[in-house]
């Protein structure tokens, strides 16, 4: 380049004077390296898929999915329960402040800020380091996210009655039940339909009465008297609606 009003530009030697198609490389060039993508290479992966689709198959058959009984929208002392995955969200809608007025807060205010915080780290963070000491703000995030589920998902596992949840949604005997019955009538009236169901299949805190085995007469004294996690005097009826329950509950057998 020549300094001037004749100023003069030069190519550079590196740059060919002349512009090339762009031919993939020739991978021959590497032998044992690389491969063709058809059909060595999605051979592979299909291979691959079609050993672990089996290996899930042979699972499922082995240990089929833990099926509760039919759904019963008269039982009020149903517990539900989320996936394991799930664990923390439906902890944090247990605090006060998370739940009853405030559901919105547990369910999309929090959850939301967290997960968009996790999203925005890496915009926030923006610099090239790739260590974690590097990138407080990214690991920061990171480290609480982690903790904050681990905790909240140890908190719903502890303070979580198995052995109830295992009863309420255990599948029992069937029964043709008379809804039209004067005895079911009394049973629905004096309130045994919230905790025992409408199918009287039982829930996690009252047990099924279908089989029960019991007499009129023992069956009586334990809707006056209580038995168990039933406390006495539930039974509000006259000595001759109390009979016909009892008759009614003691006759019920399964299919």
């Amino acid at each position: 380049m020549h300094r001037g009003k004749g100023m003069k530009f030069v190519g550079d030697s590196r740059v060919p004077a002349e512009r090339k198609p762009n031919i993939p490389k020739d991978y021959s060039e590497y032998p044992g390296k690389t491969e063709a993508f058809w059909p060595n290479f999605l051979l592979k992966e299909w291979m691959v898929g079609a050993v672990f689709l089996v290996g899930f198959l042979c699972l499922t058959v082995a240990h089929p999915s833990p099926l509760e009984r039919v759904a019963d929208p008269t039982d009020t002392a149903y517990i539900p329960l989320p996936d394991w995955y799930f664990l923390f969200l439906y902890q944090l809608l247990k605090y006060t402040y998370a739940s009853g007025p405030y559901n919105v807060i547990g369910a999309i205010v929090i959850p939301g800020l967290a997960f968009g915080s996790l999203l925005l780290a890496p915009f926030i963070d923006r610099g090239p380091e790739r260590r974690p000491t590097k990138r407080p703000l990214a690991t920061g995030f990171m480290l609480l996210a982690l903790a904050s589920i681990i905790f909240l998902t140890w908190q719903a596992v502890a303070h979580h009655d198995w052995e109830a949840a295992e009863q309420q949604g255990k599948i029992v005997a069937e029964a043709d039940i008379d809804k039209e019955a004067e005895g079911y009538k009394i049973y629905e009236a004096q309130g045994c339909i919230n905790c025992h169901g409408a199918e009287l299949s039982g829930g996690a805190g009252a047990p099924a009465l279908i089989d029960t085995e019991l007499k009129p007469e023992e069956v009586a004294d334990i809707a006056k008297n209580g038995k168990g996690k039933m406390p006495p005097g539930m039974f509000k009826g006259t000595d001759e609606e109390l009979k016909k329950l009892a008759e009614f509950i003691s006759s019920i057998k399964s299919k």
